[in-house]
């Protein structure tokens, strides 16, 4: 896609203006290295598309790939060109806060972009022991209504199937209302309260879940009504 003009917002865009660009580079600044984590915070991507975008990112000096050693397959790395694109992703992220939320339909609350999310949002060192096994029951879907998230010292791993640990910190809620928290729209004493969420689990970790499993980046921005 070429539009013909010197502009550098013009050139930017035939980088940048492919459907899915934006959202792999922002995966890929968020941390996400594997093919198949790609993949998870960008639901509806088809492999072949995924192939064919992180291949134009390549070519363009935006990506780095690189054999997994030892492994099958490749792993991807932003380069810094890609990751001065960070602060535009943000001011992006932050106009959507303000701007685009009214466009929210029921269709975009998908289950696999939140736990990828809360697994990132999860702090380690703010939790208590080795280990901690975190269970959410999703009330409004049936396939994948389960998940694990099993925090370590060492790493943060998710999972559909039961990992046969003991369960530290218990939720049962409905996918929006759990990504309204974390997008800070609303809050988990909130949602308690009003019976949307149930929370079981030692006082230690309930009373103050906040203080181990961050919101989003841009919880804090109010939408365009409130200013």
């Amino acid at each position: 896609m070429e539009y013909g003009q010197f502009c550098p917002v013009a050139k930017a865009t035939e980088i940048l203006g492919e459907k899915w660009t934006l959202l792999i580079i922002r995966e890929l600044l968020m941390g996400g290295t594997r093919f198949s984590e790609l993949q998870r915070g960008l639901s509806l991507i088809s492999p072949t598309i995924l192939t064919k975008r992180l291949g134009t990112l390549e070519d363009r000096g935006l990506v780095i790939r690189k054999k997994i050693p030892g492994q099958r397959g490749y792993e991807y790395f932003p380069t810094e060109s890609c990751k001065e694109l960070l602060p535009v992703v943000r001011s992006l992220g932050d106009w959507g806060m303000r701007w685009a939320r009214k466009n929210l339909s029921p269709s975009d609350y998908d289950v696999e972009l939140l736990m990828l999310y809360l697994k990132r949002s999860v702090q380690p060192d703010k939790l208590p022991g080795k280990q901690t096994v975190i269970h959410f029951k999703f009330t409004d879907i049936q396939e994948m209504s389960r998940w694990w998230i099993v925090a370590d010292e060492a790493e943060i791993d998710i999972c559909t199937n039961d990992p046969g640990k003991d369960v530290d910190v218990f939720f049962t809620t409905n996918v929006k209302t759990m990504a309204d928290i974390w997008m800070g729209d609303t809050t988990y004493r909130k949602m308690i309260a009003s019976g949307a969420m149930l929370v079981t689990g030692p006082n230690a970790l309930t009373r103050d879940i906040g203080s181990w499993l961050a919101g989003s980046d841009f919880a804090d921005l109010p939408p365009a009504r409130e200013i």
